[in-house]
């Protein structure tokens, strides 16, 4: 089946819970996988992918919703001295070899092969750490680090309706309060969704509230303030009123987004 919405991700962004959701509202909508290497964010969105799950910062040409705040963690031997403090602070590193200071080490594999070799520590968020699953390893939180974001980016080029269920998705609105809701006549307004929750640490699709979010369930491209602007390409339009690219099946379900013709 040709997918009618391909999503790739970085190394330590698991989709999943959002998969299960998407399939069980819209079973008749393939949605599509690609994993990709941290570098290869703009190469797959370009490409086969209409969405994609990426560490910030992207280009300013992306549209961005930041979605939660990783945790920096600092990788080290199980008997490294450090590795019986429940925290790592700056100032416990003085004095130690950092292989790589990160936020995100450029070839992870190769950081962690340093580590185990007790060559020094690696500074790392910690969904790298955990998908690396080195068991000779342990990571101690980096006390004050600012800890990377997770965002949903797509390109102006591959806005649909289709990808707006999906930031309905990841943002965690009802089946009753979609987008499906605000397009009928008398239906809900973006006002039904303007509420924000602030950035989280793990998987979870908590709003961020960082620069570059829009309230009210819109877009907000990488470069932009909250607010964003008004009309446009931004605006919703009623179903059926004819936007290029996209189709429906009945009852409101996306059928494929622009990349839906592979």
């Amino acid at each position: 089946m040709t997918a009618a919405l391909t999503i790739a991700f970085v190394p330590g962004v698991s989709p999943a819970k959002w998969v299960r959701v998407w399939r069980e509202r819209f079973p008749d909508a393939e949605l599509g996988l690609l994993p990709i290497g941290p570098t290869e964010v703009d190469e797959a969105l370009t490409g086969e992918a209409d969405m994609a799950f990426a560490r910030m910062p992207v280009g300013a040409h992306l549209n961005a919703i930041p979605l939660w705040t990783e945790t920096a963690v600092v990788a080290m031997p199980k008997d490294a001295p450090l590795a019986s403090s429940d925290v790592v602070a700056e100032a416990d590193l003085d004095g130690v070899h950092v292989v790589d200071a990160g936020p995100v080490p450029e070839d992870v594999t190769a950081a962690l092969d340093l580590v185990e070799a007790n060559v020094g520590v690696v500074v790392l968020p910690q969904s790298l750490f955990r998908a690396a699953s080195r068991k000779d390893l342990v990571a101690k939180p980096l006390d004050g680090a600012a800890g990377t974001r997770i965002a949903l980016v797509w390109r102006d080029a591959d806005a649909s309706d289709t990808t707006e269920e999906f930031i309905g998705v990841v943002r965690g609105r009802t089946a009753n309060s979609s987008r499906n809701a605000a397009d009928r006549p008398g239906g809900a307004t973006d006002a039904d969704d303007s509420g924000s929750r602030g950035a989280r640490d793990g998987s979870g699709a908590g709003r961020g509230s960082g620069s570059g979010v829009r309230s009210g369930g819109g877009k907000a491209t990488a470069k932009q303030s909250a607010g964003g602007k008004a009309g446009g390409k931004n605006a919703r339009k009623p179903r059926g009123s004819g936007r290029p690219g996209t189709q429906r099946l009945g009852n409101g379900k996306p059928k494929r987004g622009s990349k839906g013709n592979r």
